[in-house]
C-alpha cells in the first residue's frame, strides 16, 4: 500500500510547522502513536504545516517504514510534502560540523563506551554530562590514538555547562549542556546534531515529543544558537508505560496498531482509548482537533495495564 500525503490547503505555506519524525526500526507502538497524534494535534491547532520525517541513520528494518506511514494515516493524520529522509541530507551534516570545525568549536574523542558511561557517573559536572577528558589532548596524544586504531567521534567545544528553554507543558527548563557528540566514531552524524539542522531547514518551529528527550532538549538549543538556527517552540509530553513504569515495548502484549486489528479492534477503537487517555473523545484524528487543549492535557504517564488493552470489539 502506498500512503500519499493530504495536502492541507487551508494551511498557508509561509506557516511553520510541526513535525513527527520516527525511525524505521520496527512498527509503532500505542506510545508512538500517542506522540505523533499529538504532534499533529499541536501543529493543526495552531494553523501549522505538520511534517513527517523518517529518521533512518541508524537501525531500518525492512518495511517498517511504509507500516509506519499506512498506521499514521489509517488514525487520520496528514501531513504536508513529501516525506523526509535524514539518509538523503548526509552532505548538510557534514556542512554544519565542518562550520562548527571552522570556527574552533569542536575536538576528537577517543573515549571508549565503557569510559564515557564511567565518566557520566563519576562525582564532578552536571550529572550524565561527558566531562571532557579529550578536550585538551595534544596533537601527540591524539596521533597516538589514532595509531593505536581508536576511532575517533567529534565532539562539540561547548562553551556552556547548561542551558535554559521554555516548554509548553514544562515551563522553563535548565539542563546540563556539555560536549556533546556531533560525528559518531563510525562516521554517522549524532542525533544531536540533525534533529537541530533538520528542524530548523524544514521551518520546524514547534517540536512535540516525549518527555524523555526533555533533558537533552537544553544542548539542541545551544547548538542551534551557536549555528545561528532558530530555537522551536517545545513541548514535551507524558510517555506511555507499562505497569511496571517501563517504556512500551512489544513484550507489553498488543500494543500496534495491527496487534489491536488482529484482536478484533477498529482504527477508531484504537484512537478511541487514545483520545481517553488525553481526556478527550473521538474516533479520528480530526474529532480530537475540535477543542483541543495544550493545557488540559495530562502531565503524567499513561499507564498501560491488562485491562486497556482488553478488546472492545463488537461494544456499543
Amino acid at each position: 500500500m502506498t500512503v500519499m500525503p493530504t495536502d492541507s490547503a487551508s494551511v498557508p505555506p509561509t506557516a511553520g510547522a510541526g513535525r513527527y519524525a520516527p525511525s524505521p526500526s520496527g512498527d509503532l507502538h500505542l506510545g508512538n502513536l500517542r506522540t505523533a497524534l499529538l504532534a499533529w494535534l499541536f501543529a493543526r491547532s495552531t494553523g501549522r504545516r505538520f511534517v513527517l520525517r523518517i529518521d533512518d541513520l541508524d537501525r531500518v528494518r525492512p518495511g517498517a517504514e511504509q507500516r509506519q506511514l499506512s498506521d499514521l494515516a489509517a488514525l487520520g493524520l496528514d501531513w504536508d510534502g513529501p516525506v523526509l529522509h535524514q539518509s538523503d541530507r548526509l552532505h548538510r551534516y557534514d556542512e554544519a560540523v565542518d562550520r562548527l570545525t571552522a570556527a574552533g568549536l569542536t575536538y576528537e574523542c577517543f573515549c571508549t563506551r565503557r569510559e564515557i558511561q564511567q565518566a557520566a557517573t563519576a562525582p564532578h559536572g552536571p550529572q550524565g554530562a561527558y566531562p571532557g577528558t579529550c578536550r585538551d589532548l595534544t596533537p601527540a596524544e591524539r596521533e597516538e590514538r589514532r595509531a593505536a586504531g581508536r576511532p575517533g567521534a567529534l565532539r562539540l567545544r561547548s562553551a556552556r555547562t547548561d542551558f535554559e528553554i521554555t516548554d509548553r507543558l514544562h515551563g522553563k527548563y535548565r539542563g546540563p549542556v556539555d560536549d556533546l557528540v556531533l560525528r559518531r566514531g563510525d562516521g554517522l552524524p549524532a542525533y544531536n546534531l540533525t534533529v537541530v539542522i533538520d528542524d530548523a531547514e524544514h521551518g520546524v518551529d514547534q517540536v512535540v515529543r516525549g518527555d524523555d528527550l526533555l533533558p537533552s532538549t537544553p544542548r539542541q538549543a545551544y547548538l542551534a544558537t551557536l549555528l545561528d538556527l532558530p530555537v522551536p517552540e517545545y513541548a514535551h509530553v507524558p510517555l506511555v508505560l507499562n505497569t511496571a513504569g517501563q517504556r512500551l515495548a512489544k513484550r507489553d502484549g498488543a500494543v500496534t496498531l495491527a496487534d489491536r486489528r488482529d484482536r478484533g479492534d477498529t482504527v477508531r477503537d484504537v484512537v478511541g482509548m487514545l483520545a481517553a487517555s488525553l481526556g478527550s473523545s473521538g474516533g479520528r484524528a480530526d474529532e480530537l482537533l475540535t477543542g483541543f487543549d495544550p493545557d488540559r492535557l495530562p502531565r503524567s504517564p499513561w499507564i498501560l495495564t491488562p485491562d486497556s488493552l482488553v478488546s472492545t470489539a463488537g461494544g456499543p
